[in-house]
């Protein structure tokens, strides 16, 4: 019988069976300590009691309705939500890309409402922001665009962390109406952008009228140590971008806005079939609930640096380690040369990991990771890399 699914993965060779916490077992019965949590999707881990039971209940009650109706836990989770990050709306889909397309086509109903025919929105360079034709454009991967044009009009590119280019881009394009990116690049490498970078995009905003779009699809609950990661400043973005972590793999993605942008669409501007229905919005409210109630926020804080240290410590004095970057338990560490097969050799020894941009080993372990397993981690993972660096 031939492959029934089309190849859009390469997969690695091993099928989970089931999962509890930060471990996952593998259907011949091997366990493996997830230091990705499904990029950065199961923040609470695998089979969670709250989450697993406000599935199970709201099963039996509803699934779906449809939005042409009220739905009372979208209502609800909109709340938390909107509560949480100082903002006003909220829309739902299913997905993050859905979530970056309702902002891109947020933006541009909000230009043309103003009186702008041809808007162009500032995006980054090493970005990622999805893979449905509007937000590969967004994204500054050539790779992930290549054989997909002609690609979408209206997009204007910068180099990340660099300001003046911002600058220079307001002085010579006047079409510009938004500004959409990452607070930390996650799949360009976990770059962590200079501290007065946001505030400085969003005095930008202020001054041209632009809105400050901020992709937390990776960055957000929870995972940097703060709810969002723009909480770290003083600023608050026109409108935020989730999903990921919201629904612990639930599949759940959310637009939400704030001020003029909050007032943007309208009844027929935009819509989701599934978005936002009972069963993914009672996940997500479960979710957020329990995190908030067992601390995790703080708890990726410190956790987070910890881990962060210790791989520093361990990995001080190793030739071929360029950095150990971070925030929260969103860490990188960038070598000197390519290193996609450290993922093989940590999967053969039991341990889940990521790499990204070629040189940078993402680890991204659920909130809940406890000392003991990020020791493990540590142990674990610099020995694999100096073995990596030391092979002939």
């Amino acid at each position: 019988m031939s492959e029934p699914l089309m190849t859009t993965y390469k997969r690695l060779p091993v099928t989970f069976a089931r999962g509890e916490g930060v471990w996952l077992w593998d259907d011949a019965g091997t366990r493996y300590l997830d230091a990705l949590a499904g990029i950065a999707v199961c923040g609470l881990g695998h089979a969670h009691p709250a989450v697993r039971d406000a599935l199970c209940e709201q099963a039996g009650l509803l699934v779906h309705t449809s939005n042409i109706y009220r739905i009372a836990e979208q209502e609800r989770l909109g709340a938390l939500l909107t509560d949480l990050a100082g903002m006003d709306r909220v829309f739902f889909g299913n997905s993050g890309a859905e979530a970056n397309e309702a902002a891109i086509k947020l933006a541009r109903l909000y230009a043309h409402q103003r009186g702008v025919e041809h808007p162009a929105i500032l995006v980054m360079e090493n970005s990622f922001h999805g893979r449905t034709l509007a937000t590969l454009t967004a994204t500054g991967n050539r790779r992930v665009q290549a054989g997909f044009e002609p690609l979408v009009q209206g997009f204007v590119r910068v180099p990340y962390n660099d300001i003046g280019a911002v600058e220079t881009a307001a002085a010579n394009r006047k079409n510009i109406v938004a500004i959409l990116v990452e607070p930390i690049q996650g799949e360009g490498g976990i770059n962590i952008p200079g501290d007065d970078y946001l505030p400085a995009l969003r005095r930008i905003c202020d001054r041209e009228g632009w809105l400050l779009i901020l992709d937390e699809i990776q960055t957000g609950i929870g995972r940097t140590g703060r709810w969002f990661a723009f909480q770290h400043t003083e600023i608050v973005p026109d409108v935020m971008t989730l999903a990921k972590a919201l629904g612990n793999g639930v599949p759940i993605g959310a637009c939400v806005a704030r001020g003029a942008a909050a007032e943007v669409f309208g009844p027929g501007t935009h819509g989701s079939t599934f978005g936002g229905n009972p069963l993914a919005c009672r996940a997500a409210r479960a979710v957020l609930e329990t995190i908030a109630a067992q601390g995790l926020v703080e708890h990726a804080a410190t956790q987070g640096a910890a881990l962060r240290d210790a791989f520093r410590a361990s990995l001080a004095r190793v030739p071929g380690v360029v950095a150990v970057r971070g925030r929260g338990l969103m860490l990188g560490i960038e070598l000197d040369r390519p290193c996609a097969e450290l993922v093989m050799s940590a999967l053969s020894a039991g341990l889940l990991i990521n790499v990204t941009a070629e040189r940078v080993i993402r680890l991204l372990p659920p909130l809940i990771i406890e000392p003991d397993q990020a020791t493990h981690l540590v142990e674990v993972l610099s020995t694999l890399i100096r073995r990596f660096l030391t092979a002939p």
